[in-house]
């Protein structure tokens, strides 16, 4: 008996990693400029003709936009993947890097 409730809690286990690696999202912020795009491109592809939208908050952060034709945008990110981190070059960098140039 112990050993049939041993399998099934490993497969249990091994559909919610399975679930949680492939299917399992988070919201992903979005700038304003960002969503004001997304939109501009909605309105070109969809042929919409509507002049307003309203932003998707989820935390205090936009994380998407609703046209008053009644499309929803909502960005969403695997768990799994990290936010990209900015590379952010200062004027020292830059000048070592024009002057050690192979």
């Amino acid at each position: 008996m112990m050993e049939i409730i041993a399998a099934v809690l490993w497969a249990c286990f091994a559909a919610y990693a399975l679930w949680y690696f492939t299917k399992a999202k988070h919201y992903a912020p979005l700038t304003p400029d960002e969503a004001k795009v997304l939109w501009k491109i909605h309105k070109q592809n969809a042929g919409c003709s509507s002049t307003r939208w309203r932003k998707i908050l989820h935390g205090g952060k936009i994380v998407g936009f609703e046209c008053e034709c009644g499309y929803k945008h909502i960005q969403k990110r695997l768990i799994t993947i990290n936010t990209p981190t900015p590379t952010i070059q200062t004027k020292t960098m830059a000048i070592y890097e024009k002057l050690h140039k192979p």
